[in-house]
């Protein structure tokens, strides 16, 4: 018996011994120091596949640092990479195949040129689209040797190209044609600063594609892309900046047929009440920005209110004689009873448009009020009792002292940020006395135009902005590893793993 049990305990110490041998060997082997494994480069061990999954988890300057290791880092790395951009100059069309061999994976594109040199041509283009076959968005910019013949050759060729975007080309309507009957999967669509749209150009109609989502910026002869805007039956955003044409005339034409139109944006357009009244027939909008309009008045916002009861977002910037006042925003108030965020710019706001907007409107969380002259400190008040659900706060340029502050210090009690920017009557002392009273508040004030007391300015500075909710006490420790350590870490743990697993069934 005795003899047995000492046995017995030999066994079980020897068995226990082998453990920590084995952990030892695996805990040197990870960390490529020590064990059987040191010495050796066990990225060696892993499969290509698995060095590019640790390089897609890194980013875009630690790649460009492993890729300089070795010949096959830098392989691996190639085919690892998803998004790339180029210079787009003349000169780098002959070395596109040997380039574009290395990054076959290539999902996301950017090609840009300066406007003082030469871009690819016609030819590169379609290189490129024949060699990227699973090129999925593509940034064109300032690329003028591009034609309407070379976006044609391409859409042919490319793969399951879903974002298009070009900016400063000299290609027009028949180039982009050619993408939306060939490209059938193309959804985004953005279009500035084209050369090539003259009034004698083709209209720019739908083709196998279906668009969801169209920007037009900087655009001569926009009006060119009509049956594209009225033929997109899918189109769930538009967004039209510094378009030339007139635009009541095309809205009225085209809103029939925008049943799908969810968020529309409108900046320096050529619109009076006339095309928001035809917006209005868009029912299920909710996303509506107006940038300082030609000519709208009281009564073009009220048809967008009666007409989109769904308005969660809503942005006025009336500009400087701005037409849109206390009426318009009443009606808003009366019909936008969803409404969450409001953003007026230029609008003399009132308490009696204010009451309403905070009685009816109960889920409004983000509220921001520029350049008003009729808004003061009897308004911020009526906006400290009633609006119970706001959490984002912006004031600027408007006439608020520290008296309309402290209405804040019982009010709003959802609210968790506020900016004063350009209020010169609120001082740094009235911010103190918030925070002490709302120490979870974070709260930014302009205070470059106010002569600020050291001791108010200390004040204001206890709670400072601080990104992701991080606090001092529980922002994490920078990590002591560079780059190239955490990625050779990492592929010696994969490497590690694929060992063992090999061992294990016995090959």
């Amino acid at each position: 018996m005795g003899q047995a049990s000492s046995a017995a305990a030999c066994a079980l110490g020897a068995d226990h011994e082998h453990e920590e041998q084995e952990e030892e060997e695996g805990e040197g082997g990870a960390g490529g120091v020590g064990g059987r494994f040191s010495g050796l480069d066990l990225t060696a061990f892993a499969p290509d596949e698995c060095l590019a999954a640790v390089f897609q988890k890194l980013e875009p300057a630690d790649r460009r640092q492993c890729s300089l290791v070795s010949k096959r880092w830098r392989r691996v790395e190639g085919q690892a990479r998803q998004r790339l951009s180029l210079q787009a100059w003349l000169e780098i069309g002959p070395a596109l195949p040997a380039l574009l061999e290395r990054f076959q994976h290539v999902t996301k594109l950017t090609l840009k040129c300066d406007r003082k040199r030469g871009s690819i041509d016609d030819d590169a283009l379609c290189v490129i689209g024949q060699r990227c076959q699973q090129l999925q968005k593509l940034k064109l910019k300032a690329c003028k040797g591009l034609t309407d013949r070379g976006i044609d050759r391409f859409a042919q060729v490319c793969g399951p190209l879903q974002k298009f975007s070009c900016a400063s080309c000299q290609f027009g309507p028949p180039g982009l044609n050619s993408l939306l009957q060939h490209c059938a999967n193309l959804e985004d669509l953005t279009v500035k600063r084209l050369r090539g749209f003259v009034e004698s150009s083709e209209f720019v109609r739908p083709g196998t594609c279906s668009i969801r989502r169209l920007c037009l910026k900087d655009l001569p002869n926009a009006q060119l892309l009509g049956p594209l805007i009225a033929g997109s039956k899918n189109l769930h955003t538009l967004m039209l900046s510094r378009v030339s044409g007139n635009w009541d005339r095309l809205f009225e034409a085209i809103t029939v047929h925008m049943t799908s139109l969810i968020e529309l944006h409108m900046e320096k357009v050529a619109l009076t009440d006339q095309g928001l009244q035809a917006v209005a027939r868009c029912t299920n909008l909710q996303v509506l920005y107006v940038v300082k309009p030609a000519e709208c008045t009281n009564k073009g916002l009220s048809s967008i209110a009666n007409g989109c009861p769904d308005l969660r977002k809503l942005h006025v910037d009336g500009w400087k004689n701005s037409r849109v006042g206390d009426e318009g925003l009443a009606t808003v108030a009366r019909k936008c009873k969803d409404l969450q965020e409001l953003v007026i710019i230029g609008l003399n706001a009132t308490m009696s448009s204010l009451s309403l907007l905070a009685s009816n409107c109960l889920s409004l969380e983000r509220l921001a009020i520029c350049t008003s002259d009729t808004f003061g400190d009897s308004e911020l008040s009526c906006i400290a009792d009633k609006c119970l659900a706001l959490k984002k706060l912006c004031i600027k340029g408007c006439p608020i002292s520290d008296r309309g502050m402290e209405a804040l210090v019982g009010g709003c009690p959802s609210l968790v940020k506020i900016k004063v920017k350009k209020c010169r009557a609120v001082t740094p002392a009235s911010i103190a006395s918030l925070l002490s009273n709302r120490v979870s508040l974070v709260v930014t004030l302009d205070t470059s135009a106010i002569p600020v007391a050291p001791e108010a300015q200390c004040a204001v500075q206890v709670r400072p902005v601080q990104d992701n909710n991080i606090t001092q006490e529980n922002a994490p420790a920078p990590s002591t590893r560079s780059p190239l350590a955490r990625a050779r870490f990492a592929m010696a743990v994969v490497a590690c793993t694929f060992m063992r697993w090999s061992a294990s069934n016995g090959s």
